[in-house]
């Protein structure tokens, strides 16, 4: 076991080279330009300050997201303020559709662990098993967890016969 946890470096390194992911998740996850600034600043701080915790298991980009999701939930109880672009990081589908969009309103209908299966796959480009570490959960229930969000939302946006 690594006593010592992640090194400062490693965790500088994630920050420059996926902040703009992290906020683009953190945006999704909340909907609040301001929050997603918070959750990510305080998703890496909390990840700094627990380094000892990190046993090397898995990837220090699965922890910090695990501490902005996190994160993310503390600081989400304010109505959700649409944004389509955060400090010149431009949000991608979930934030940057239009209130009542159907594909906004199905992905809200979604369960939150689905929602964020969906986030970090195809916001962060997570493969499975770093999904399954920063949702805390097995492989298998995130390959599980896709399929059933991927059926939602086929099933919310079909198209109406005529």
């Amino acid at each position: 076991m690594n006593t010592s946890g992640a090194p400062l470096e490693a965790f500088e390194a994630v920050y420059r080279s996926r902040a703009a992911d992290f906020l683009r998740f953190a945006l999704a996850r909340t909907s609040d330009p301001e929050r997603a600034r918070d959750a990510v600043q305080e998703g890496f701080a909390r990840a700094i300050r627990k380094r000892t915790g990190f046993r090397g298991e898995g990837s220090i980009e699965a922890w910090v997201a695990r501490c902005v999701i996190n994160a993310a939930h503390d600081l989400n109880q304010a109505a959700s303020l649409p944004a389509s672009e955060v400090d010149g990081v431009r949000a991608e589908p979930a934030s940057n559709l239009e209130e009542g969009s159907p594909i906004r309103e199905a992905l809200q209908r979604l369960p939150q662990r689905q929602r964020d299966a969906l986030f970090l796959r195809y916001y962060l480009d997570f493969d499975y098993r770093a999904i399954a570490e920063a949702l805390g959960v097995e492989v298998g229930t995130v390959s599980a967890t896709l399929h059933a969000a991927r059926q939602s939302l086929a099933n919310a946006l079909q198209e109406v016969p005529r």
